[in-house]
């Protein structure tokens, strides 16, 4: 039987600002500052108890509790940690919402999850609630600092109840591959054993109780931050510092700011500073390692030299949270290989073919995860929200079908190859063709589109739509502006194409289903060839 030391997230972090109750647990820099137009410092862990006692106690006071969900459109502020602290303790589930998300994305989000309420940003009150409206949904909006709240637009589903390690903590969507995004149940296990694993994985990946300062780029709407960054922290009495996001020209200046002793990472971001000129302050800092993911080959071992600390490398996803991570905390680490460490005594891996066989080292597959010892979803998400098909389907045979594809060696290094998935991965970020797709269908002039992902230097992946048009083209760069305005105006941003390509016919199965792999190749090949309008430059962020 795997034992946690705590019941729930809330109690966690109790028991760490009775241990650290002067230390920081949180801490805002001043470039953060003045992004949010906040102000900068830290919030000790006695700062944090008191707002987050003055939440519960306004949250319980209107009739919230135990099975309710609430929305969090909070940026990376310290105020959605203190939200979702004080929802934990009340056993609220809390819904992370991307501030980037539009009209389409924030309707189905609002009407899946059915939140009671939402905190949110008064820049992004009108979206919510004209959102809500399109669903037929009430959904109270609540300030990021309140003095009062309305009363609870219906009785907590578990009242009475006492939260513990099986109860909903937080439900974060994560891309479909079919269609719409799937709500990932997350239980405050998943939280707890995240914070668990990191402080207990050591070698190279070795975190100090009460020591340790922790910079994170990485958005809180993502499993990363949410759940394995603050769990961490929370759990070893160390502090997190949030960035609003990653700026290039200011990230070492962060960190000898901040005293960062952990760094958080996407692969985009070692690939970015390499490209400044080397200075005599590269290693003037006090990091001791990283931790992310899908750092370049090429760059690794140079970054390494260069900065004087060691990326480590690791895999896993919102479903498996740390009940199934592979990472390179020891050494032999294969740098420049792709390679993302051995399986842990705790993870038990198997890499198949289309039929569940397992093929021989060095042969590509797919990568199935469990959890080692009797209970396989141990630190797993529970279950897709309102989709036990999918959930069964995931988990197939007890074990946990990732649709990514790898190779193991036969020492049993693993090394990342493909997403068997219709994934992209853009900067860290997991997009859904299909959801694409589903918006891009809608414009007039599109008769059919499919879309794939195709190599960028810089992001990983970039997002490609093949368009086959309603009528004759006059302009293509006219039409492909077109279609990006009309997706950013219903998509995140970093959803939109950044390449359009028109085609007379997409590449389809006898049953009329666009062929994945020919359309990947296809994609490949026009915008290598020049076939293609390159439209990224018109992909930025939206004002809400």
């Amino acid at each position: 039987m795997n034992e946690l030391p705590y019941s729930t997230l809330a109690q966690a972090f109790r028991a760490a600002a009775n241990r650290y109750p002067e230390r920081d647990c949180l801490d805002v820099l001043p470039e953060t500052a003045q992004a949010y137009g906040i102000a900068a410092g830290a919030w000790t862990y006695a700062r944090m108890t008191g707002e987050v006692d003055r939440l519960v106690a306004l949250y319980r006071q209107a009739g919230y509790g135990h099975g309710h969900r609430i929305g969090l459109l909070l940026l990376n502020r310290p105020e959605f940690l203190c939200h979702f602290l004080a929802l934990n303790t009340l056993g609220i589930s809390a819904v992370p919402i991307n501030a980037e998300f539009r009209a389409a994305e924030l309707e189905y989000l609002i009407d899946h999850s059915e939140l009671v309420a939402a905190v949110t940003l008064s820049s992004h009150r009108t979206a919510l609630l004209a959102a809500a409206a399109k669903v037929g949904r009430l959904l109270p909006l609540i300030e990021p600092e309140p003095s009062l709240l309305a009363p609870a637009p219906g009785v907590a589903p578990s009242a009475g109840q006492t939260p513990n390690a099986n109860t909903e903590c937080a439900l974060l969507y994560t891309s479909g591959t079919t269609g719409r995004p799937k709500g990932c149940v997350l239980p405050n296990e998943y939280f707890l054993y995240a914070g668990l694993w990191y402080t207990t994985i050591g070698g190279l990946c070795e975190v100090r109780p009460g020591c340790e300062r922790m910079l994170s780029p990485l958005p809180l709407t993502h499993m990363n931050a949410m759940a394995v960054s603050f769990s961490c922290m929370v759990l070893s009495g160390g502090c997190l510092i949030l960035l609003d996001r990653f700026h290039p020209t200011t990230w070492w200046a962060s960190v000898r700011a901040s005293r960062a002793t952990i760094v958080h990472y996407l692969g985009v971001m070692p690939a970015m500073l390499m490209g400044a000129p080397p200075s005599g302050h590269d290693r003037d800092h006090a990091v001791r390692f990283g931790f992310g993911a899908g750092v370049n080959p090429r760059h690794h071992a140079a970054f390494e030299s260069r900065f004087g600390f060691p990326l480590l490398e690791a895999w896993a996803m919102t479903e498996t949270g740390s009940g199934a991570v592979v990472i390179s905390n020891h050494e032999p680490r294969q740098v420049g290989t792709a390679c993302f460490g051995r399986a842990e005594l705790t993870v038990l891996c198997r890499v198949v073919d289309d039929e569940g066989r397992e093929v021989p080292p060095d042969h590509v597959g797919e990568l199935l995860v469990r959890h080692a010892g009797p209970e396989p979803r141990f630190g797993f998400f529970r279950e897709y929200l309102k989709d036990p098909e999918a959930t069964a389907d995931a988990w197939a045979g007890d074990w946990f079908h990732t649709g990514d594809l790898v190779r193991r060696d036969d020492q049993g290094y693993f090394r990342f190859v493909d997403r068997k998935k219709n994934i992209i991965r853009r900067s860290g970020e997991n997009i859904s063709a299909v959801e694409v797709e589903s918006v891009l269908i809608q414009h007039p002039s599109v008769r059919a589109v499919g879309v794939s992902a195709v190599p960028d230097e810089v992001r990983g992946d970039e997002v490609l739509a093949i368009v086959v048009p309603d009528a004759e083209v006059p302009d293509a760069e006219a039409f492909a502006d077109s279609l990006v305005a009309f997706a950013l105006e219903r998509l995140a941003y970093y959803k939109a194409p950044g390449y359009v390509a028109l085609c007379a016919a997409l590449p389809l199965t006898p049953t009329e289903k666009i062929q994945r792999g020919a359309l990947k190749a296809l994609g490949v090949e026009l915008v290598s060839t020049g076939q293609s309008v390159d439209v990224r430059n018109r992909k930025k962020r939206q004002e809400p």
